[in-house]
């Protein structure tokens, strides 16, 4: 046993990988948020539908919408390593990835507007967000561009004081809900640019439903958070709500972009932790041939080799989370962490439900749930394939392939 001395120097060496007390805080405040929110309430979630409008309320009441927001716009002004840790407790606690989408967006979504925002803007815009006074939505993908970002058909036209906006997106989550949407649009056409990346810009602004026609797609699961397909029809966006420069948003979202895949990661890992120990529990407790099933090594090892792989893409997640807080190119690091943490999470939840035999296909067992909804994780907000084949070209230096 070593001594508290010599444990204070291990401590400051920079591989301590223990939580800090802060940290064991925001884990264990979260996770008594979400006891007010048990099975039974997110199984009705399930089957029902309708946006958890008071799960929502109870985190923003205590102050945890804004973790990643500075202070001086009501924020906690946190990073992303504490905000990875708040997403998976959500998802760990049985809300899977209902729980853990309703808030998403309000962790890293507005992460531009910190950045490249005027002072009056992030005074304007960040503030009712933290406060759960209004809901946003991102609306990025397009129905025939994909992950293809720099092809986006979306136009919006300068005109006098104002840009107006025709187009299509899909895959937009909460747009049901939303009160705002940030908006990225070509304000240049493709063919009058040098790069592909160049005229395109970003926008912060009122949801208006006159102007944009909202169609909600019916999915396999997390019927709570609703995904939408949006169409825009002279929808019009004040000059002042443009964030930074006109044509240089593609550059602004990429701020957004390493967080969403280490959050993405972290409740991926929450949720294969919930069902890994569900399996585990049930496999304690259920006996066939007079002895559980838990002492069979059939049983054993899977979930021992899902916790192991779970252990792995969590550490994947604290090193990007570190990385990105500390102002370090990670972007190798949140696509190793999404690819990692979306592969074991799926492995965790396919196994609970397999773990359970039958009983894992009822829907009171909740597993079946899960497994649903570990799909998202695993293909978005970007491929397994696609995670793999950036750090083939940027790690590796082997040739683009797409």
């Amino acid at each position: 046993m070593k001594s508290s001395e010599d444990q204070a120097k291990i401590k400051g060496t920079g591989m301590d990988f223990a939580f800090t007390e802060q940290q064991e805080a925001i884990r264990d405040a979260i996770a008594n948020i979400c006891t007010g929110f048990d099975d039974a309430y997110w199984l009705r979630k399930d089957r029902e539908g309708g946006f958890p409008h008071d799960f929502h309320k109870a985190l923003a009441d205590a102050g945890w919408l804004g973790i990643c927001v500075p202070e001086a716009y009501g924020g906690s002004g946190l990073g992303i390593t504490e905000a990875a840790i708040m997403m998976r407790s959500i998802a760990e606690s049985g809300a899977g990835m209902s729980g853990a989408s309703a808030v998403h967006i309000n962790v890293f979504g507005l992460n531009p507007v910190v950045v490249f925002g005027t002072e009056e803007q992030r005074r304007r815009m960040l503030p009712p967000m933290v406060e759960g006074r209004e809901k946003a939505c991102f609306a990025v993908t397009e129905p025939n561009t994909g992950l293809n970002t720099t092809q986006l058909k979306t136009r919006a036209v300068a005109k006098n004081d104002r840009y107006v906006v025709n187009g299509q997106k899909v895959w937009i989550s909460t747009a049901q809900v939303a009160h705002k949407i940030l908006l990225l649009a070509r304000t240049t056409p493709l063919e009058e640019v040098k790069s592909p990346t160049h005229g395109l810009s970003l926008f912060y602004t009122d949801f208006d439903r006159q102007r944009i026609k909202v169609h909600e797609i019916e999915k396999m699961g997390r019927k709570a958070v609703d995904s939408n397909e949006l169409f825009f029809e002279d929808f019009e966006v004040p000059m002042e709500d443009r964030i930074g420069e006109e044509g240089r948003g593609f550059h602004y979202i990429l701020e957004g972009m390493n967080p969403e895949r280490i959050l993405i990661a972290a409740e991926a890992v929450g949720l294969g932790k919930c069902a890994l120990s569900r399996a585990a529990d049930y496999a304690k407790t259920r006996i066939v041939f007079n002895r559980p099933i838990g002492q069979n090594q059939a049983i054993q090892h899977p979930l021992a080799r899902n916790w192991v792989e779970l252990e792995a893409a969590w550490l994947m997640v604290m090193s990007a989370a570190w990385q990105y807080d500390r102002g370090m190119p990670c972007g190798a690091a949140a696509n190793a962490a999404k690819y990692l943490a979306g592969e074991a999470g799926f492995q965790a939840c396919e196994q609970a439900v397999m773990t359970h035999g039958g009983f894992g296909y009822a829907k009171e067992f909740h597993v079946e749930r899960y497994l649903r909804e570990i799909m998202i994780p695993r293909i978005a907000p970007v491929s397994p394939q696609l995670a793999l084949s950036f750090i083939a070209e940027k790690v590796l230096g082997l040739p683009k392939s797409y």
